[in-house]
C-alpha cells in the first residue's frame, strides 16, 4: 500500500458582478470538504490514491453563508458570493503571484464592467443564474423579474396574424 500523495487540485476561475466561480478539476472526487471564510476558502478531496488540498487567500471578501459548492463526477464547482457586489476581481488570490495549478476560465470570462446595455445585462444575469442553477438556486427569484422585463421589451408586434389560418387547409 502506497501512501497518498497530497497536491493542489487544478482549478479554473472567473468573475461576475455578484459572484466568483471556481471549478476544481478533479474526476471522481470523494470526501469533498469546502470551507468558506470571509477572506479565504479551503478545498479538500480524495481521488483514487491522490489527496488534494487548496487553501486560497482571496482577493476580496465573500459572504461565507451565501457561498455554495456542488460536486459532479468531473469536478467540484464553487460559487462564492462577493461581500461587495459589483466590485471587479482582477485575480482570485490576494497575492499577485502566478500559481501553476490556477488559471482563468476564458470560456466563461466576460468583461461585465463595460456593460452599458441594460436589457443585455439582464439577459446575461439570468443566463448566468440558469447556467449555475444548482449552485445559485436561491437567487433565481431575484433575476426572474429582470428576465420578464427583458422578454416584455423584446416585443412581438411583427408576428403574423394567425387568426384566419386553418389547420389542414390545402395549398393551391
Amino acid at each position: 500500500l502506497h501512501p497518498a500523495h497530497v497536491t493542489h487540485a487544478t482549478a479554473k476561475w472567473y468573475d461576475r458582478r455578484d459572484f466568483v466561480f471556481v471549478e476544481f478539476c478533479v474526476e471522481d472526487s470523494k470526501d469533498v470538504h469546502v470551507q468558506f471564510d470571509k477572506s479565504k476558502f479551503e478545498f479538500r478531496c480524495v481521488s483514487g490514491k491522490d489527496k488534494y488540498n487548496n487553501e486560497i487567500e482571496l482577493f476580496g471578501e465573500i459572504d461565507p453563508k451565501q457561498s455554495k459548492h456542488s460536486r459532479t463526477d468531473r469536478s467540484v464547482q464553487c460559487c462564492l458570493r462577493k461581500a461587495e457586489a459589483g466590485k471587479s476581481w482582477p485575480r482570485l488570490t490576494k497575492e499577485k503571484a502566478k500559481f501553476k495549478w490556477l488559471s482563468v476560465d476564458f470560456n466563461n470570462w466576460k468583461d461585465w464592467e463595460d456593460d452599458s446595455d441594460e436589457d443585455m445585462s439582464s439577459f446575461d444575469n439570468f443566463s448566468e443564474v440558469i447556467e449555475h442553477a444548482d449552485l445559485c438556486a436561491p437567487y433565481i427569484f431575484f433575476f426572474f423579474p429582470l428576465f420578464l422585463q427583458m422578454m416584455n421589451n423584446m416585443g412581438g408586434d411583427d408576428l403574423p396574424d394567425l387568426d384566419g389560418a386553418e389547420y389542414g387547409a390545402e395549398e393551391v
